[in-house]
């Protein structure tokens, strides 16, 4: 069979497959605990619901531009102005199939073949294979210090006369890390200096903890022209726990936003109609949800890196935002991937290989599960890891005992 070169380059989304293992493993009545999702447990608001619905009891769901209809672009310029204190036009915007299409196809807008786009590691696991499947060549830059927060000097390093991009995602999926405000002011100021574009995947910026705030990009910005090669990405998914719902969107310059479009008419001709209304809902609607969601994530947070802090020889940097830990299991087995499948046979418990991420040694481990999901999944892994565990475990009526070393 003849396959592209691209396509033979591209690796499965590991964390889809962890999602489509845990499905089957449920259907067969494993007893699963999923610590490897990426999305909230909770509902969708109420709002976003009625406004789904009342299109959908119209039977009016046609086409709609490829940039997205006017009340969510409408919906996304209020949502820039309050949360960014940027002000934005029409033309600004494009509203995507989820934030991770808004990024895809601002790369294929930008990219040429060998083009270099920089982002630190660790990283969340599609940015290398959206940059190769635009022919262009992932530069991931691991802090030298060692750390979850990189600093300028990590990319100045990096940079290349190849060098088109930089993606930065604050706070960070996998570590949970919310980058500084320094690191932020300094990589606006060296991608305008350079002529790059920086694109700032901030799905996750509002759910932050420990009395944290989000970082605006645009107060470090001197260039605040149609010439800005400042993109910002955020979407519905995360915050408002609208996964399935698959609307995101982008904000840049008019005519980065033009050939984004256009690429994206031929790719899916636009977002759904009836999606694009719920994600309205969500945007304009009651924000309580939000809020909700935020303090359920960070107790789960506080519970996980308890748990795991009483776990011998793992080490954890304690979460900024997100609803992830980044956790160092190296001491049990330098292989992540190994280790995960071993979790998984042995105890049921699904985490996703740190290698997938860019370092391995590290499981990522979700908090969007309830605390008993935590607090369980976590005894079990220990039980399974730790030789001073004891010989028999009982999962429900399931007795299970250690057969290995």
């Amino acid at each position: 069979m003849s396959l592209s070169l691209i396509g033979r380059s591209i690796a499965e989304s590991a964390t889809l497959k962890l999602n489509e293992i845990a499905a089957i493993l449920r259907d067969k009545g494993e007893p699963v605990i999923h610590l490897g999702g990426g999305e909230p447990k909770s509902r969708a608001p109420i709002d976003a619901l009625i406004s789904a619905s009342a299109l959908l009891n119209s039977g009016e769901i046609r086409y709609t531009p490829a940039d997205g209809i006017p009340a969510l672009k409408q919906a996304i310029i209020r949502y820039t102005d309050e949360f960014y204190r940027r002000k934005v036009e029409p033309e600004n915007v494009m509203a995507s199939g989820g934030a991770k299409q808004a990024v895809m196809v601002c790369l294929q807008a930008i990219l040429n073949p060998q083009d270099e786009v920089i982002f630190p590691s660790p990283y969340w696991v599609s940015y290398p294979e959206m940059v190769k499947l635009c022919g262009a060549v992932p530069v991931p830059v691991f802090p030298e210090d060692g750390t979850f927060y990189p600093r300028l000097q990590d990319i100045e390093q990096r940079f290349t006369t190849y060098t088109k991009a930089v993606i930065i995602n604050s706070p960070n999926n996998p570590t949970g890390a919310m980058y500084s405000e320094q690191f932020i002011a300094e990589i606006v100021e060296f991608c305008e200096k350079r002529g790059l574009y920086l694109i700032m995947d901030d799905i996750y910026h509002r759910l932050l903890f420990d009395g944290r705030r989000p970082i605006n990009c645009y107060d470090y910005a001197k260039d605040t022209t149609e010439n800005s090669k400042l993109v910002v990405v955020n979407g519905v998914s995360k915050q408002y726990a609208m996964t399935g719902f698959r609307i995101g969107w982008a904000v840049a310059n008019k005519k980065l936003i033009e050939v984004m479009t256009n690429i994206q008419s031929h790719q899916t001709s636009g977002p759904s109609a009836l999606l694009q209304h719920a994600a309205v809902g969500a945007i304009n609607g009651v924000q309580s949800s939000v809020e909700s969601l935020r303090l359920t994530l960070e107790n789960n947070r506080n519970v996980m890196v308890e748990q795991l802090n009483s776990f011998d020889g793992i080490k954890v940097t304690k979460p900024d935002g997100t609803f992830y830990c980044f956790a160092d299991f190296s001491v049990y087995g330098k292989d992540s991937t190994k280790l995960a499948e071993f979790l998984v046979e042995k105890v049921r418990v699904i985490t996703v290989p740190g290698v997938e991420f860019g370092l391995e040694g590290y499981l990522r481990l979700s908090t969007c599960g309830s605390v008993k999901d935590v607090i369980e999944g976590v005894e079990r892994m220990k039980w399974a890891l730790d030789p001073n565990s004891p010989n028999e475990l009982y999962i429900g009526d399931r007795k299970l005992v250690r057969d290995w070393m």
